[in-house]
C-alpha cells in the first residue's frame, strides 16, 4: 500500500516546513536581488548575498544559510525548459532568467555576446515574438500591434538612451476606460493586453545609463561567465568527439524532465484524492484504487529515475574527460572581451569564437589516445585564435595579445600568483616610507629602489632589499650587462626565482629589457610561433569572408590599403566594372547605398573608404549589413570597408566581419621599396621623364624618397623624433615627386629654395602643427635637398657613409641598391644618439604594461588582504604626509602686492594653485577612505580614483587640478611634497637665491614676474624684453643676482652639459637625462640679444613634450626657449636633429 511512501512524504513535509520557516528571509533576499543586483557581475552578487545573509542572521530574520535565488523562486522543470531554449547553464545566467520572470519592470539586458538575445528569441518563438530596433521605420506601428495583441517584443541593439515616447510603457501608466485597460502612447490610445511582454537588449559592453532610466527598467548584466562558456564548449566538443554521449545525455535530460512532470502530476492526484475523499478513506474503493495505481506508477518512475541517474553519472564521467579543453578554451575567450579598451575596433563576438572552436575541432590532429587528442585540440585552437585575432591587431598589440593569452591561462591554472602579476604591471602599490635608504643612489634611481623594497614584501623575495645592499658589486654587474635578461642573477636568486619572478626583478632594475623577456616568457610557455605573427595575407582573409560577411581594413597613419586591394581584385578577376569604390563623406551615403544594392544583385565588389568620416551614416551601414543574407545577396558580392579606429563604428558590423590592420612598412629598406614600387615611380620609364637631366632627377628622387622613409621611421622614437607623431603618407611623397619633376623640367638650375619650401613647408609641413617639429623637419630636409646630391659623387646622408646617393639612373639599379641596405638601421642615420634605442625600449615597456592594465583592469591585492584594506592603507599613507593648506592671509600680509617686486604676487598665486590641488587630493583620499568604510557612496569618480591608487597611477581627478606629470603615483606624491616644501621654505625664509624652476605650478607666471621686475625698474615695456642665459661654472653666492634670476632643477634630454667646456656635448652611454648647472636668466632688450651660433633649445615641463593650448594662451607643456652654447664642430643643426630639449622633471 501507501505505507512505503510515508518516509518520502515525511521528508518532503519536513523540507517544506524548513522552507516555510525561512520564508521571510527568502522573500526579502529574493526581492533584494531582483531590485538591486541585476547590473552586477557574478562575483559582486555573491559577495552582496553573503553579506545580506550574515545581516539576516544577526537581525534574527529566519533565512537559509545556503540561500540561492534558483532554490527560492526557481522551478527545476522551468529552468530545464530555459536551458533547452539556449540559456547558458550556470548559476549567474539562471538567476538572470529568474529575475526576468519575476521583475515588475521591463528588463534592459546588457548582452555584448548576444546570449540573452538568442535565448529570448528561442523562448518566445511560439508566442510570435516581434524583433525590432529603435531605428526601424515601422517600429511604432509594430509596437502598438504587440501591445494590443499581447505579443512579446524584443528591442535589440539599444544605445545609452531610450526614446522618450516609450515613457508611459516603461512606467506601465495604464488606466481603465469603459471596463478595459488602456495605455496612451504618444497620440494613440491603445487597449493594453496583459499578455504583452517587452525586452530590451544592448550589445554595449559597458554602457552608462542615467539613474532616471535605471529606475524605469530592470538592468541586467548578461555577460557570459567562465562557467557558462565552459559548459557550452564542453557540450560542443563532446557532441563532435563523442556524439553518442551527448545525444544520450540530451535524451536522458528529456526523459528526466518527463519523469519529474509525471511524478508531480501523481503527487497532485494523490493530494487531490486525499482532499476530496468523504468519510473514512480506507472504505473509499475509488480513492484506494487511484492511490494504489498512483503508487505503482510512482514506484516505476522512481525506478526509472534511479537508472537514469546511474546512466547520467557514467555519461558525465566520460564527458568530464573533455572538461580541460573546454576550460582552456573558455579562458582564452576572456582574453578577447576587454581588447576594445585598447582600440574600439577590436571587437569579437561569441558566435565567431564558437564557430572558430568548431572549425578547430574538425581541423586539429586526430589521435585514439585521449590525452594526446585533448592536447591537439587545445594547441590547435589556441594558435587558430591567435592567428585569426592577430591579423586584426596593430603591430604594437600583437605581443601584448600573446602575453594576455599566456598569462590568463597561467592565472586560471594557478601557476601564476595574481599578486605577482599585478606587481609586474604596476610596480607595486603604496607610497614608500623610505625605511631602507637607497644603497646605490649613484647608479640606481629612487623609483627602482622603491619597487625593490615593495617587491621584498612578497613571498619568495624576502630579504631581497638587504641582500641588494650587501652584494652591491654583483648586482651592479648584472645591472650593467648588455643583455641582463640572458645573464644569471646573483645567487641565491638565480636558483630561487621562477621565470616570471625574474621578470619582476628585471622590471624594477632594467625596464628597458622587459619586452624581450616577455617575448621569451611567451615563447617558453606557449611556443615560439606565438611571438612570430603570421604575415599579412589578403587571400586568407578573403577565404574567411562571405557575401554576407564584410571585410574591414583598420587604418593607421601613413597606410593606404587601396593599392594592395586593387591588385588582389585584379588577381581575382574583379577589376574594372566589377570593383566599385567610393570615399565616404558628406552626402555620399545615398551613393554608397546604391552601389551596395547593385553589387549584392550583380555580384561585384564594393569598397567604402574612410567610414570614420561618415559617422552619421553608420547606423544605415549597420542596417544594410544586418539585412545581408545568402538568399538576397549574390555569392560573388563582397563589401570592403576602410576606417580609422572610431568608437562610433557599429559594433555588430565589427563583430561579424573579417578585420585586418594595414600599417606602413617598418625600416628604411621596406619604406624605400614601398615608395619605389608605388605609382608613379614604378611606372615604366618614369626616371626618364626629365630629358637631358635623367641623372639629376634620379638622384634627387632617391634623396626625396629617403627623406620620406626617414621621417616615417623617426616617429618611432617618440618625442625625440617628433613631439607629435604625424601621419605622413605616400600622397605627401607623390605630390612632392610631381613638383620635383616639374621644377627640374622647367628650370635650367634646380631651384632648391622653391622645392624645399613646397616639400617641407607645404606638403609635409602642412601636417606639422608644432613649430619645433617644423624646425626639425626643415633641418632634416636640408640634408636631402642640396646641390651636393647632384655634384658630389656618392653623397652620403650620414657621417658613417652607410647610406649614400648612388651614381646611377636606372630604376632596377636603385631597387638593387635599396635591397643591399642593412636589416637594422643605427639611430645615427636619423640624426639621433645611440641612447634613443634605450629611450625607445623604455617607451615600449611602458606602453606594453599600460596597455595590459587597460585590458586587465582590476587592482593588485597583497597576500591575504582585501582590496578595501589595501586601498585604505594607500590612501592613509598619502594623507598622513600631506601638510596643512597654506595660510593665504598670512602670505598676503607678509608678501603684499608690490610694484617693485612681482615675486610676492607669484608666491601668493602659486600658493593658491597648490592649495586647490592639495584640497582636491586630501578631500578625494578622505572620501575614498569613507567610501571603503561605507560612510559615503562609492560613486563613479571615487571608483576611478580607487582604481588609479591600486594601479600606482595618478588619478584623473588629481590630474585635472594638477601641473603636468608622467610620474607613477609614488613618484608624483614625492614630487608634490617637494614642491610644497619649496614654497613653504620661500614663505618662511624669504626669496631663495636660486629658484627651483621645476617646482612651480605655472612656470610662465614666474618668468613673467622676473621680466616685470626689470621692466618696472627701468621703465621699459615688458614685450621689448627677453632673457639671455649664462650657465654658472661655480656657484657660491648666497643671494640672488641684482637683475634677473638664478634657476636650477633642469635636465637635458638628447645631450649632456659639459661643465669643463661650458657647452653641449654628446650623451654618455645609458645616461638619458643629464642635470644642468645653475643658470642665470638675465633680462635684456630683445634687440640686444645675440644668439651667436648658440642652439635654441625648448624647455618642456615633461618628457612627453607635446601639450595643448590652455585658457591662458600658453602650452600646457612648453615653457620657453633657452640659448645653449655648442662646440665649434657640432653646430645647432646637429642638436636639432638630436631632438635636444630641456626638461623640468624626469619621468
Amino acid at each position: 500500500g501507501l505505507s512505503g511512501e510515508k518516509a518520502r512524504w515525511t521528508a518532503a513535509a519536513a523540507g517544506l516546513k524548513k522552507v516555510y520557516d525561512s520564508l521571510a528571509g527568502a522573500v526579502l533576499l529574493s526581492a533584494g536581488i531582483i531590485a538591486y543586483l541585476g547590473p552586477y557581475t557574478s562575483t559582486y552578487r555573491r559577495e552582496c548575498l553573503e553579506d545580506w545573509v550574515r545581516t539576516c542572521v544577526e537581525l534574527n530574520i529566519p533565512c537559509m544559510q545556503q540561500f540561492t535565488l534558483a532554490g527560492a523562486l526557481g522551478s527545476p522543470m522551468e529552468i530545464q525548459t530555459w536551458l533547452d531554449a539556449g540559456l547558458p547553464n550556470d548559476g549567474f545566467s539562471i538567476d538572470n532568467a529568474i529575475v526576468i520572470k519575476n521583475t515588475r519592470r521591463w528588463p534592459l539586458i546588457i548582452d555584448p555576446q548576444g546570449q540573452a538575445n538568442k535565448w529570448i528569441k528561442n523562448m518566445e518563438r511560439d508566442s510570435n515574438l516581434a524583433v525590432l530596433k529603435l531605428a526601424d521605420p515601422d517600429f511604432t506601428r509594430t509596437l502598438e500591434n504587440c501591445i494590443q495583441l499581447g505579443r512579446p517584443m524584443l528591442i535589440e541593439n539599444i544605445q545609452e538612451e531610450l526614446d522618450p515616447s516609450l515613457e508611459p510603457l516603461l512606467l506601465k501608466q495604464t488606466f481603465r476606460q469603459s471596463g478595459m485597460e488602456m495605455l496612451r502612447l504618444g497620440d494613440s490610445l491603445l487597449e493594453y493586453n496583459q499578455d504583452f511582454r517587452l525586452y530590451f537588449t544592448t550589445k554595449l559592453r559597458n554602457p552608462h545609463y542615467l539613474p532616471e532610466l535605471s529606475t524605469k527598467v530592470t538592468l541586467l548584466n548578461f555577460m557570459v561567465t567562465l562557467v557558462g562558456l565552459e559548459e557550452q564548449l564542453l557540450s560542443i566538443v563532446v557532441a563532435k568527439e563523442r556524439p553518442d554521449l551527448e545525444s544520450g545525455r540530451q535524451a536522458l535530460i528529456t526523459q528526466q524532465v518527463a519523469n519529474k512532470k509525471s511524478l508531480q502530476e501523481i503527487e497532485d492526484r494523490i493530494l487531490q484524492t486525499l482532499a476530496t475523499s468523504q468519510g473514512d478513506i480506507l472504505e473509499d474503493e475509488t480513492a484506494l484504487q487511484i492511490l494504489n495505481s498512483s503508487k505503482a506508477l510512482s514506484d516505476e518512475i522512481t525506478r526509472k529515475q534511479e537508472i537514469a541517474r546511474e546512466t547520467e553519472a557514467k555519461i558525465e564521467e566520460s564527458r568530464q574527460a573533455y572538461r580541460p579543453v573546454a576550460k582552456h578554451c573558455a579562458t582564452l575567450f576572456f582574453s578577447l572581451t576587454e581588447l576594445p579598451n585598447l582600440d574600439p575596433m577590436y571587437q569579437y563576438s561569441l558566435t565567431w569564437f564558437i564557430a572558430l572552436f568548431v572549425m578547430s575541432i574538425e581541423n586539429s590532429n586526430k589521435s585514439k589516445i585521449l590525452e594526446k587528442r585533448l592536447q591537439y585540440l587545445s594547441d590547435h585552437f589556441t594558435y587558430s585564435l591567435y592567428s585569426n585575432v592577430c591579423r586584426s591587431l596593430f603591430e604594437k598589440d600583437k605581443l601584448l595579445f600573446s602575453f594576455l593569452l599566456c598569462s590568463n591561462l597561467l592565472l586560471e591554472r594557478g601557476s601564476l600568483p595574481r599578486q605577482e602579476f599585478m606587481f609586474f604591471l604596476t610596480g607595486g602599490v603604496g607610497v614608500s616610507s623610505g625605511e631602507i635608504p637607497n644603497p646605490a643612489s649613484k647608479w640606481l634611481s629612487e623609483k627602482s629602489w622603491n619597487e625593490i623594497c615593495r617587491l621584498a614584501d612578497f613571498t619568495g623575495f624576502d630579504g631581497l632589499a638587504i641582500h641588494f645592499g650587501v652584494h652591491l658589486t654583483e648586482w651592479r654587474d648584472w645591472y650593467d650587462a648588455s643583455e641582463p635578461q640572458d645573464t644569471p642573477l646573483p645567487q641565491p636568486w638565480e636558483k630561487r626565482l621562477t621565470q616570471f619572478q625574474k621578470m619582476l626583478l628585471l622590471r624594477c632594475l632594467r625596464p628597458d629589457k622587459v619586452v624581450p623577456l616577455v617575448s621569451q616568457f611567451v615563447s617558453s610557455n606557449l611556443g615560439p610561433k606565438f611571438v612570430s605573427p603570421p604575415a599579412f595575407d589578403l587571400s586568407k582573409s578573403y577565404a574567411d569572408s562571405a557575401s554576407t560577411v564584410p571585410l574591414v581594413f583598420i587604418l593607421s597613419p601613413g597606410a593606404d590599403p587601396m593599392g594592395s586591394l586593387l591588385r588582389f581584385a585584379k588577381e581575382m578577376d574583379y577589376d574594372g566594372e566589377m570593383f566599385q569604390s567610393i570615399s565616404l563623406g558628406q552626402g555620399q551615403g545615398p551613393r554608397a547605398e546604391e552601389l551596395i544594392s547593385k553589387g549584392r544583385e550583380e555580384g561585384y565588389w564594393v569598397c567604402l573608404q574612410n567610414c570614420h568620416l561618415a559617422i552619421s551614416w553608420m547606423p544605415t551601414l549597420e542596417r544594410i549589413c544586418e539585412s545581408l543574407t545568402p538568399d538576397n545577396t549574390h555569392s560573388g558580392f563582397r563589401l570592403w570597408l576602410t576606417s580609422y579606429p572610431s568608437a562610433k563604428f557599429p559594433v555588430t558590423v565589427l563583430q561579424n566581419s573579417v578585420k585586418m590592420t594595414n600599417e606602413p612598412p617598418t625600416g628604411l629598406k621596406s619604406n624605400l621599396l614601398q615608395s619605389y614600387s608605388s605609382p608613379p615611380i614604378s611606372a615604366d620609364g618614369f626616371l626618364s621623364t626629365c630629358p637631358g637631366k635623367e641623372t639629376t632627377f634620379a638622384k634627387l628622387l632617391f634623396s626625396l624618397c629617403f627623406f620620406h622613409a626617414l621621417v616615417q621611421e623617426r616617429r618611432r622614437f617618440g618625442s625625440a623624433g617628433f613631439n607629435i607623431p604625424y601621419g605622413f603618407n605616400l600622397s605627401d611623397l607623390h605630390i612632392s615627386v610631381q613638383q620635383l619633376q616639374m621644377f627640374i623640367n622647367e628650370y635650367s638650375e634646380v631651384p632648391f629654395g622653391a622645392i624645399s619650401y613646397m616639400t617641407g613647408e607645404c606638403n609635409y609641413g602642412g601636417r606639422v602643427t608644432d613649430d619645433w617639429d617644423r624646425r626639425t623637419l626643415m633641418t632634416i630636409l636640408d640634408v636631402f635637398y642640396t646641390d651636393k646630391v647632384i655634384t658630389q659623387p656618392k653623397y652620403s646622408f650620414n657621417p658613417s657613409g652607410v647610406y649614400y646617393v648612388p651614381n646611377k639612373s636606372g630604376y632596377e639599379d636603385y631597387i638593387e641598391y635599396i635591397k643591399s641596405f642593412p636589416a637594422r638601421q643605427e639611430p645615427e642615420i636619423f640624426g639621433l644618439h645611440g641612447n634613443v634605442d634605450l629611450s625607445k625600449a623604455l617607451q615600449e615597456t611602458r606602453q606594453l604594461l599600460d596597455s595590459i592594465l587597460l585590458v586587465m583592469g582590476g587592482g593588485g591585492k597583497k597576500q591575504g588582504e582585501s582590496t578595501e584594506v589595501l586601498l585604505d592603507e594607500v590612501a592613509a599613507s598619502i594623507v598622513v604626509k600631506l601638510p596643512a593648506n597654506f595660510n593665504l592671509e598670512a602670505a598676503q600680509k607678509r608678501y603684499p602686492v608690490s610694484y617693485a617686486d612681482s615675486m610676492n604676487t607669484v608666491l601668493v598665486q602659486e600658493m593658491v594653485r597648490f592649495n586647490n590641488l592639495l584640497s582636491v587630493i586630501r578631500g578625494s583620499l578622505l572620501n575614498v577612505q569613507k567610501a571603503v568604510k561605507g560612510f559615503v557612496v562609492m560613486n563613479a569618480e571615487l571608483e576611478l580614483l580607487a582604481s588609479s591608487l591600486l594601479l600606482n597611477k595618478i588619478p584623473a581627478m588629481w590630474a585635472k587640478a594638477s601641473y603636468p606629470s608622467l610620474k607613477p603615483l609614488a613618484g608624483y606624491v614625492a614630487d608634490f611634497l617637494q614642491r610644497l616644501n619649496f614654497l613653504s621654505t620661500w614663505f618662511q625664509f624669504g626669496k631663495p637665491p636660486v629658484f627651483w624652476i621645476s617646482g612651480f605650478y605655472f612656470t610662465q607666471a614666474f618668468l613673467t614676474g622676473a621680466l616685470q621686475n626689470y621692466a618696472r625698474r627701468y621703465a621699459i615695456p615688458i614685450d621689448h624684453l627677453t632673457f639671455d642665459f649664462e650657465f654658472q661654472k661655480e656657484f657660491k653666492s648666497e643671494k640672488g643676482p641684482t637683475e634677473g634670476i638664478y634657476v636650477n632643477g633642469l635636465f637635458l634630454d638628447g645631450a649632456r652639459w659639459d661643465q669643463q667646456s661650458g657647452a653641449l656635448n654628446e650623451q654618455l652611454p645609458k645616461v638619458l637625462l643629464d642635470p644642468v648647472p645653475i643658470i642665470w636668466l638675465r633680462p635684456l632688450l630683445r634687440k640686444d640679444l645675440e644668439e651667436g651660433g648658440r642652439y635654441v633649445c625648448p624647455l618642456y615641463k615633461t618628457s612627453e613634450r607635446r601639450g595643448t593650448l590652455s585658457t591662458t594662451g600658453h602650452s600646457t607643456n612648453y615653457v620657453l626657449p633657452f640659448l645653449l652654447p655648442t662646440p665649434a664642430d657640432l653646430p645647432a643643426a646637429h642638436w636639432i636633429k638630436r631632438g635636444v630639449a630641456l626638461l623640468c622633471q624626469t619621468g
